[in-house]
């Protein structure tokens, strides 16, 4: 008689993988500080209780960290990917002017790594409680023969709130109002495709530490979004700038027939641009975020104080009624 087979045998252990919820239980209690579950952690579903808001609006994010992963696990840096994609979600989430409540990440792996998956863990759980957002739960998928040995699938999911009266609405954008724009921590996690493309075409451009410095996390912005609060003011637009680049990503929220003239300084970051030495100019704007990861639109009154408001901020052009985004760079 053969013997039977476990769910185990065939290269899966959920008993392991019982065990490494407990061990992160601690990771995920520093993202409830003033934000907390309603009813427990760990059951089939998350809930929030919306009863502090009058007119809610719920608002609802997924994204993933792309290609950048392959490079990120090559150098050992599974915390920046945690960091990503916490960066990749809340951001699109914060350009609606709502806060990020839930966080809900899916982790797709060949064989159960728990110290891997432990320090991504430890990379989105930091990342959360930086911005008030409750990590809420999660799927940890261990699929041999699916997922490649050295690979990590990844994806992120977030749920936000705002009052209907606090809503960015992208409609009120007009000509003569200013862009501008908040500095990113280099390529964030878009483009990476383009990026190893040039890696491999060209070996050598970066050594390792320059290799560090291009895969910087994406920046959240979720200070930045509180200062505008705190200031009392209202952009007409705000902008996360990911795939598609510069160009498309602040295209995307002018009503029909207004464009934009920007006109952007060299990226001070050298690795970057030891990468983009290999691109036309055109292909880069297209595809990479040049520098700023965050686009603010104000009327042309409020631009003095969103300027005191972030001092980061850099006034980078203004609204057209030319209907195209025109972008040059210094």
């Amino acid at each position: 008689m053969s013997k039977s087979l476990t769910y185990k045998d065939a290269g899966v252990d959920t008993e392991k993988a019982a065990e490494l919820v407990g061990e992160i239980a601690e990771l995920r209690r520093q993202t409830e500080g003033k934000r907390k579950l309603f009813g427990a952690f760990g059951l089939f579903a998350a809930g929030y209780d919306l009863s502090g808001y009058t007119h809610p609006v719920i608002l609802s994010c997924c994204d993933g960290v792309g290609t950048k992963i392959k490079p990120l696990l090559q150098f050992d840096m599974p915390e920046t990917a945690g960091v990503d994609l916490v960066g990749m979600n809340v951001n699109d989430v914060l350009t609606a002017n709502a806060m990020p409540l839930m966080f809900l990440d899916y982790i797709g792996i060949n064989k159960l790594d728990e110290d891997l998956i432990k320090r991504v863990i430890a990379g989105i759980s930091g990342s959360l409680a930086g911005c008030d957002c409750i990590l809420a739960g999660g799927e940890t998928a261990e699929m041999p023969g699916l997922v490649h040995e050295d690979a990590l699938e990844l994806s992120g999911f977030v749920v936000g709130a705002a009052e209907k009266d606090d809503l960015i609405d992208p409609s009120t954008v007009s000509a003569g109002d200013r862009v501008f724009g908040v500095p990113s921590n280099g390529f964030h996690a878009n483009g990476w495709s383009l990026v190893r493309r040039i890696l491999d075409d060209h070996p050598g451009i970066l050594d390792d530490d320059e290799m560090r410095m291009l895969l910087a996390p994406t920046r959240v912005y979720y200070d930045e979004v509180i200062a505008l609060r705190d200031a009392k003011l209202r952009p007409h637009a705000m902008v996360h700038i990911t795939g598609g680049g510069f160009r498309e990503n602040v295209a995307r929220v002018l009503p029909g027939g207004l464009g934009a003239r920007c006109d952007l300084p060299r990226w001070d970051n050298e690795p970057v641009q030891k990468v983009l030495a290999h691109l036309d100019e055109d292909a880069a704007i297209h595809t990479f975020n040049m520098g700023f990861g965050w686009v603010i639109i104000v009327d042309a009154v409020d631009a003095d104080a969103c300027a005191a408001a972030l001092p980061e901020a850099q006034l980078l052009g203004e609204i057209t009624d030319a209907g195209t985004v025109d972008v040059s760079i210094a």
